[in-house]
């Protein structure tokens, strides 16, 4: 079984106004609820591509009702932690307006229920995969994601952490198999300037000596490069479509990656699963189908694009 972590997960108001007008009363043209926040983007595309996984995370009021209410439509089963008070946050992204986000804030997680997601850890067994991805409330201890795995170390769980700055740099030590950094990313790790893939690659390596397995860096639109642990490494340009939704491209990429791997056992495939899965996202309104997928991965692997380094 595969599980992800949501610790903030949200409602995503998705909307689009045509000649928006700042100061005055505007009126959408198009507009939909879906539920978000990164862990459950990749428990949506992993269900998309037929993996089955289980959601875990905290919701409050009516608004997590409904978040947990849409992720049972899209067939992930839920275990929410349930919080008395607040509400889950409702997160406003405006179409018309390239990039435009307002997120909200998320209810305060109290300590009981930080010991009670600890204990839940106790289900996942030997052969399972977790993922954790995502930043955590303020009101959560900064060490969240370290004690998890900490609590997980030597029980043959695979564990992907899909996080920035000190909570990914705090997890290495329990080496996970894999980590996402994107390029920029990368760089604030070590405070330096990225400028070639051979920085790509160096600074990777450098992750793994601190205990990371497996390195996927993204690059948007310059497209990806993967440091395995078996000494191999693969570099691709983004596949060929055009840019409609950025948003969960890179959740996208870590369930490809995962599938790809499951499916295969094989790095290069995992790796092209997590290019045309992140890619099938950014060219589509929503998080990409398997078949939006496949089409990418076809056209893509046809190509001969990806090379080893």
């Amino acid at each position: 079984m595969i599980y992800t972590v949501t610790f903030n997960p949200s409602l995503d108001y998705i909307v689009s106004v045509e000649d928006m007008k700042l100061g005055m009363t505007n009126r959408t043209s198009d507009e939909k609820i879906l539920p978000g926040g990164k862990g459950i983007n990749v428990s949506t595309v992993l269900k998309n591509l037929g993996i089955d996984n289980t959601a875990f995370g905290f919701i409050a009021g009516f608004t997590g009702e409904e978040i947990a209410r849409e992720v049972k439509a899209l067939g992930v089963k839920c275990r929410f932690i349930t919080l008395a008070d607040g509400i889950s946050r409702i997160n406003v992204k405006l179409k018309s307006m390239d990039g435009m986000e307002i997120n909200g804030q998320g209810p305060d997680i109290p300590t009981a229920k930080v010991e009670e997601l600890l204990d839940m850890m106790d289900e996942i067994k030997s052969g399972d995969i977790l993922i954790l991805a995502g930043s955590i409330p303020s009101s959560m201890p900064a060490d969240i994601y370290s004690k998890i795995l900490k609590k997980l170390e030597g029980r043959g769980i695979e564990c992907v952490v899909d996080a920035t700055g000190k909570l990914l740099e705090n997890v290495l030590q329990y080496k996970p198999f894999l980590i996402k950094p994107n390029v920029h990313e990368l760089g604030e790790l070590f405070d330096v300037k990225i400028q070639s893939i051979e920085d790509i690659v160096k600074y990777s390596k450098a992750l793994q000596e601190k205990g990371a397995r497996n390195v996927l860096i993204s690059m948007a639109g310059d497209g990806a490069v993967l440091v395995a642990e078996d000494g191999t490494c693969y570099r691709s340009p983004a596949p060929n479509g055009k840019l409609v939704n950025g948003v969960g491209a890179g959740d996208s990429m870590v369930a490809g990656f995962v599938a790809g791997y499951i499916e295969k056992c094989d790095y290069e495939h995992a790796f092209a699963m997590g290019l045309s899965a992140g890619s099938a996202s950014a060219f589509s309104e929503n998080l990409a189908t398997a078949a939006e997928i496949k089409a990418v991965y076809d056209a893509h692997i046809s190509s001969d694009a990806i090379k080893a380094i």
